[in-house]
């Protein structure tokens, strides 16, 4: 049953699974962009407080 219509691959369920493939790439882009963000922000205030409280002073 070679040459059938239902064994050969159409081309156009190809860029809709590219552009599906796109949106969720972006959103893991983002997540980890705000996950380093957070995590910057927090080691930042973490150490501004333990030097407000002067736990980084050589004394």
């Amino acid at each position: 049953m070679s040459g059938t219509a239902e064994e050969e691959p159409t081309g156009t369920e190809a860029p809709p699974a590219r552009a599906a493939r796109r949106g969720p790439t972006w959103v893991i882009l983002a997540v980890v962009a705000a996950a380093l963000l957070v995590c910057c922000c927090s080691a930042v205030i973490g150490l501004v407080v333990a030097w407000s409280a002067g736990l980084l002073t050589t004394r």
